[in-house]
């Protein structure tokens, strides 16, 4: 490929000298802490069901001279610059009834330049948003029967100005009949209905709490009190669906559900928002997604969430890592995550906090302590975590945790061959262990006198609030964790986060009495997971995964597999001389316990076919927790219903 760095390296110093005032010429003005000096109106008709198309009419106050117009790029919840200018279509700017000519920055596609004639007070803009049309893809915001606004990429809005500053009145237009739900309010405070022509028009906000403030809606809609009536700070479950029968939930998984926010209020002791909407989408052809905001989230589950409650399920971690965000995340925030627009780039340093300690406090303490799952369930996906960061990560010899997070912005959108070498988003599920392990420390040092709860009521709640952000840095963190006990976290953190750990931190579940081993029993955590992505998983013997069908989905390096020469994305024709299938393989691979011959794998690869031969003998293999006697049993402790804060 040709150095394409090679003409600047050769310019001369007059014309290097020369390119800098062109292109501070096409930069966008920065940000300044002023009001915005009018308002911005968007109204979103979201009723083309046939076509998937927003239609979009904006106005904005302005007054004449240069305007940049911004398209969101770096999203809050999203951690990095995933904003699609690429939706947006049939962009036509008008002033004074007079079409004008725009253009798009050549330093940057989603800054949009207009210069705004004499004697125009307000621009009109028209677009749409173009949604895709697979049902796979997980960003997808329309269906047949539910649809999901997400307000920036509904917008364009003005440069020099934070979005805090902005003024916005929002609209929204649903197909008749469409139910929506969203942490909006209409000017009067109450839920807003649409109007004679279909409108539902929100009560004024900032451009920022606007983006915050996605809308779900569907056909099939069932609304759900999570709090008592008259609750100061109400909590709500929005259900929508492709059929009303994935609407039918029990009294008991109602009071699961009441549960949560419960044990969230021992756990934090104050709510920062003045009321909280959980909008779930139960469907298979609406995309997944789990997205936090500070009075709400997104998310979207299988459409078997109710039906198929009394089985092991994944998806009920969902809604309590979400529900977590709105104190760890949005309330309080790492500092470099609080940026005054959307365009400026985000600093994921300390997503280890964010979204590891959410993995914790959500995925596993509040999970376990609302009933979301047994006992005996939850040691199941704390020993999958552990097995998978421990044993699957051969990426951990190069790539400490730290990086995992700061590479966001380049990684996150990475696909998924070679997952273990390169190491995945693991500041989630190994940030995870690492609290799991500071946790089990304090409750140790304290003999049970104190535990990370003491640190998230001391850094997370004081006095309910309406929403607001707190920035906070690693050192704060720190100091937080001394005041609760005192301890060198600063090596503690370090040396877990930022330099190269041969294995995954497993302090917490040896000190919480329980250790890490692996047998030929099923874990029904791994299944469940296995079953929701659809594929086979042999990643703890023989070291893949695989599609039904057979092809390969990613094989770990180093593995029994990796050394016979399998490789992601080649088909598995047949093992041990039968054809492939889950129980053929299985079989296999239990006598070979009992053999000295390696197991013979026929894999297709285009039109290559080939003979490979697997070195294993272990047998089926899947990770659990063993009890240990010598030390008490914390981690039952720890997601122990809490009756009251302590």
């Amino acid at each position: 490929m040709p150095d394409r760095r090679g003409p600047a390296r050769l310019a001369t110093p007059a014309l290097a000298l020369a390119l800098v005032p062109l292109a501070a010429a096409h930069a966008a003005p920065a940000p300044r802490d002023v009001p915005y000096p009018g308002t911005m109106t968007v109204a979103v008709d979201a009723t083309d069901l046939d076509h998937r198309l927003f239609a979009i009419h904006e106005t904005l106050d302005v007054a004449p001279g240069p305007l940049t117009l911004l398209f969101p790029r770096w999203l809050p919840g999203d951690h990095g610059p995933y904003g699609k200018p690429g939706r947006l279509a049939g962009l036509v700017i008008r002033a004074n009834g007079q079409r004008l000519d725009w253009q798009r920055d050549p330093l940057d596609p989603q800054a949009f330049r207009v210069d705004v004639p004499a004697g125009a007070k307000r621009l009109d803009m028209d677009f749409q948003h173009v949604n895709p049309l697979d049902g796979s893809s997980d960003d997808l915001t329309m269906s047949r029967t539910l649809i999901r606004v997400q307000w920036e990429g509904d917008l364009l809005y003005p440069a020099g100005y934070w979005s805090s500053r902005i003024p916005v009145d929002a609209s929204l237009r649903l197909p008749a009949g469409w139910q929506g739900a969203t942490s909006l309010r209409d000017a009067s405070g109450q839920l807003a209905a649409p109007d004679a022509q279909g409108w539902s028009h929100y009560a004024r906000t900032s451009l920022e709490y606007l983006v915050d403030s996605p809308v779900i809606a569907g056909l099939h809609y069932k609304r759900v009190e999570l709090d008592p009536p008259g609750a100061a700070r109400p909590v709500a479950l929005d259900l929508f669906a492709d059929k009303d029968e994935s609407l039918k939930l029990t009294p008991a998984q109602a009071d699961a559900h009441r549960r949560l926010v419960q044990q969230a209020d021992k756990l934090f002791g104050a709510r920062h928002y003045d009321h909280y909407e959980f909008l779930l989408a139960l469907s298979d052809g609406f995309g997944g997604i789990g997205l936090e905001h500070h009075r709400s989230s997104e998310n979207a589950v299988k459409p078997e969430y109710f039906g198929e409650w009394a089985k092991p399920a994944v998806g009920r971690d969902l809604l309590a890592h979400e529900y977590v965000h709105s104190w760890n995340g949005k309330y309080r925030r790492p500092e470099g995550l609080v940026h005054s627009n959307f365009q400026q780039p985000l600093e994921d340093n300390l997503l280890w906090v964010y979204e590891g300690m959410t993995r914790y406090l959500g995925d596993f303490v509040l999970r376990g302590r609302a009933g979301f799952g047994s006992p005996e369930f939850m040691r199941d996906y704390l020993a999958f975590v552990a097995a998978q960061q421990d044993r699957l990560r051969p990426g951990r010899a190069w790539r400490p945790l730290l990086d995992t997070a700061v590479a966001v912005p380049q990684y996150g959108q990475a696909p998924n061959e070679w997952t273990g070498e390169r190491r995945a988003l693991d500041y989630y599920a190994e940030g995870a262990l690492i609290w799991l392990e500071a946790d089990v420390l304090i409750r140790t040092r304290s003999a049970g006198k104190r535990s990370l709860d003491d640190f998230c009521r001391a850094f997370f709640g004081g006095a309910d609030s309406v929403p607001a952000v707190r920035a906070y840095s690693r050192n704060d963190v720190i100091a937080a964790l001394n005041a609760v006990e005192a301890y060198d976290w600063d090596t503690f953190l370090r040396t877990r986060v930022e330099q190269i750990q041969p294995h995954a931190p497993l302090g917490g579940i040896a000190g919480g009495g329980w250790t890490l081993v692996q047998d030929d029993k099923p874990n029904p955590y791994l299944d469940a997971t296995a079953k929701s992505a659809k594929f086979i998983d042999f990643s703890h013997s023989l070291g893949f995964w695989a599609k039904e069908d057979g092809k390969v989905v990613d094989v770990v390096t180093g593995s029994p597999a990796f050394a016979a020469g399998l490789a992601p994305a080649t088909k598995l024709i047949a093992i041990g001389g039968r054809k492939w299938n889950e129980d053929a393989a299985k079989e296999v691979i239990v006598s070979a316990e009992k053999s000295t011959q390696t197991i013979e794998l026929i894999v297709e690869s285009g039109d290559t076919v080939r003979a490979l031969h697997v070195d294993w003998h272990g047998g089926l293999a899947f990770p659990h927790l063993a009890r240990d006697a010598q030390h008490p049993d914390l981690l039952s402790q720890i997601i122990a219903p809490k009756s009251k804060a302590k």
